[in-house]
């Protein structure tokens, strides 16, 4: 049966949820901070405080070692005095900041409530019920800083997410962070609000996560400058076909979430995750232009006509899509439509389906051993149905692996003709439906299996297939619990996806 016609529809603008605290960056540049307590602990605050541009008055009788080296070597920023003493509600009229490493509950009480009294937001290290803010952890790539708070819940999940934050982000990121602040007042002189700065700053984006800035790179920055004073920013935007992977966030590249965080306008596919479209810029408009078999779908012609006009309005237009663009993702209708309308188009490549499946199951879909080349084939057509031009003698080669996409519901009638080209019938099998998405499931049996209807679909997840004998590794291939069933997965069974 052929899919239903539907219309592009615009998703509803993503909601802010929920904050456990507001995070905030305080000046603190040549202003009184005080830290009460010569501890280790009380040594990082300090520090931490003074590379702020802080003035930080430690008052302690004794030193740790951390603190009497930090003292003596002095800080990157600011400056750390020590007063032997300790402290008193008179050390705190006039700071900005104040922390304390309490003995006891009886001083973190104390020392909170004469804080409070002075007006000055109060932090006892690690005692959250005396405490006004938190820190979190930090990542510096000044002036670029990025701060990470759990709420005090998992401090080291904190730190993990800082670890996977600093590989993103280059140490150069400082040196363009630099370059921008000192370019800000000129871009506010030279260029008018709206479309003309934000091309400006667009440009610099897209070259800070490059290698770091040059001699040069302040003239190439007010050449830019000079040009979209010169003619404005540009008239017409540009498309990004953008792949989405097979569902997992994590399974992005990099460059791909870069494109996300600076479109203006998405338009996605239904296999697209929440998680991947959670990665995208916040202001950016969303418009779902869902393909899916066997049900409704957005008119190819309806999408083309989409990209065009938007990417005419000048804007940055990305068309994301589930897997790779370019394996059966209409990918050249849609750059062939843009280049009739003289509109720029760049790729972006993602995980396709193919090499999810493989890496879900543990195995090589080129193993030497058992095959020597892979072929990718789709399990309908336009229509529904097996496409009538597929070469079934050709793809049953008993030393090439056959990955079939978008072959749940015709594998029965896809294993009998491939069968009757001769290809073997207790040829191995396997199936991955939601790959690398909660709930994946695996189903392994030979092609006399799929033939006789005992892979079952009934999941509404894209289903890819394997054949060939790279499959027969059975102890290779892993098995899989399902994330959203409290029931054991056997992939050792021929049954239906759940």
């Amino acid at each position: 049966m052929k899919p239903v016609s539907r219309k592009p529809a615009d998703a509803a603008p993503a909601r802010l949820g929920a904050l456990a605290k507001l995070p905030v960056f305080l000046d603190l540049a040549a202003k009184r901070a005080v830290v009460a307590g010569g501890s280790a602990a009380a040594a990082w605050k300090a520090e931490l405080l003074a590379a702020a541009g802080a003035d930080v008055c430690v008052y302690a009788t004794e030193l740790s070692g951390e603190m009497a080296a930090l003292i003596e070597r002095g800080a990157a920023a600011g400056s750390i005095t020590h007063h032997e003493r300790p402290w008193g509600d008179d050390v705190l009229a006039g700071a900005a900041v104040a922390f304390a490493d309490a003995e006891d509950d009886a001083e973190a009480e104390a020392f909170c409530r004469a804080a409070r009294a002075a007006g000055v937001p109060v932090n006892v290290i690690d005692k959250p019920a005396y405490c006004q803010f938190q820190l979190g952890s930090i990542v510096n790539r000044s002036p670029v800083v990025i701060g990470i708070s759990t709420d005090g819940a998992a401090p080291i999940l904190g730190q993990a997410i800082r670890r996977r934050i600093e590989v993103l982000l280059p140490p150069s990121l400082a040196g363009w962070g630099r370059l921008a602040k000192n370019l800000r007042g000129e871009v506010a002189r030279r260029l008018a609000p709206g479309a003309p700065r934000r091309a400006f700053w667009e440009r610099l984006s897209e070259r800070a996560f490059g290698p770091p800035p040059g001699h040069a790179a302040e003239r190439e920055m007010d050449a830019a400058i000079a040009e979209i004073e010169r003619v404005g920013a540009r008239d017409r935007g540009r498309v990004t076909l953008v792949g989405a992977g097979p569902g997992d966030a994590e399974l992005l590249t990099l460059k791909a979430v870069r494109v996300l965080q600076s479109a203006d306008v998405i338009l996605y596919d239904d296999l697209v995750s929440d998680a991947v479209l959670e990665l995208a810029r916040r202001e950016a408009r969303r418009i779902c232009v869902g393909k899916r078999g066997h049900g409704e779908s957005c008119r190819q012609d309806d999408i083309n006509d989409l990209m065009v006009q938007l990417a005419s309005e000048g804007r940055h237009v990305v068309r994301l899509k589930s897997g790779d663009p370019m394996i059966f993702g209409r990918a050249g209708e849609e750059i062939a439509a843009l280049a009739d309308a003289r509109i720029d188009c760049e790729v972006v490549p993602g995980i396709t389906a193919a090499s999810a499946m493989a890496a879900a199951l543990g195995l090589s879909l080129t193993h030497r051993d058992a095959a020597h080349s892979v072929r990718y084939v789709t399990g309908h057509g336009c229509t529904g149905a097996l496409p009538d031009t597929i070469d079934w003698h050709g793809l049953a080669d008993t030393s090439t692996t056959l990955v079939v996409y978008m072959g749940g519901k015709t594998a029965p009638a896809m294993a009998e003709r491939l069968i009757a080209a001769g290809l073997a019938t207790d040829t191995p099998a396997a199936a991955v439906a939601g790959v690398s998405r909660t709930g994946e499931w695996h189903w392994r049996g030979t092609l006399d299996d799929l033939a006789c209807g005992q892979m079952m679909l009934t999941s509404r997840e894209p289903v890819v297939i394997g054949i060939g004998n790279v499959f027969g590794a059975t102890s290779a291939i892993r098995s899989v619990e399902p994330l959203d069933s409290q029931e054991p997965a056997s992939v050792q069974r021929s049954e239906a996806f759940a």
